[in-house]
């Protein structure tokens, strides 16, 4: 499947659970150790914003990639983001244009194929985020955890850990579903559970 078709499916998954959060969910803790929901779900938006502008060759100004906006409507400021970044990875060429991506390192720059492949990973997993927090329930489609998988498995483990995008890598049981596969190979605990409100 085009990988555009699967990052649709993500973005419209972590749609999904953004239209389930309440104004009293925002200031809860995440996974993220960094974030609130509140912060993730604006760096959600701005990475869409961010995505955008490098589709179009714009991306790499620092300025482009932290400016997102929840306003008053979180949800609504999502699907807006999401829609841009749609129509942007809808575009002729895009597969094959350099996407800058200042975040990973400084002149960092990648095929869109493989730009698109990233930004999948991360709606896929902040879905779960997400969802944990609130305590919905996160079920991504086969082939939707199985294209996440394979570019997780390509994330280096130099310069993961404290203040970078990923933590380090966590050991799971070799049968453990591919979701918590996906999970550990981010860092992330399958297990984690958020402080009680």
């Amino acid at each position: 499947m085009d990988v555009r078709q699967l990052d649709r499916q993500a973005l419209l998954l972590t749609g999904q659970l953004v239209s389930r959060v309440k104004p009293g969910h925002l200031t809860r803790a995440t996974p993220c150790a960094d974030w609130t929901l509140y912060g993730l779900l604006r760096h959600l938006v701005t990475q869409n914003q961010g995505f955008t502008a490098s589709a179009h060759g714009a991306g790499q100004p620092w300025a482009v990639w932290r400016d997102g906006d929840l306003g008053e409507d979180p949800a609504g400021a999502y699907e807006a983001s999401a829609d841009e970044v749609t129509a942007a990875f809808a575009e002729d060429d895009v597969l094959e244009r350099q996407f800058a991506l200042p975040e990973v390192g400084e002149g960092f720059a990648v095929p869109g194929k493989t730009a698109i492949g990233f930004h999948l990973l991360d709606y896929v997993v902040h879905a779960w985020d997400i969802a944990v927090t609130i305590g919905a329930p996160w079920e991504p489609a086969a082939e939707l955890t199985a294209a996440a998988l394979r570019v997780a498995a390509l994330v280096p483990d130099a310069g993961r850990g404290p203040g970078a995008p990923f933590r380090r890598r966590l050991v799971v049981p070799d049968d453990a579903p591919p979701t918590d596969r996906l999970l550990a190979l981010l860092g992330r605990d399958p297990s984690w559970t958020p402080e009680p409100y």
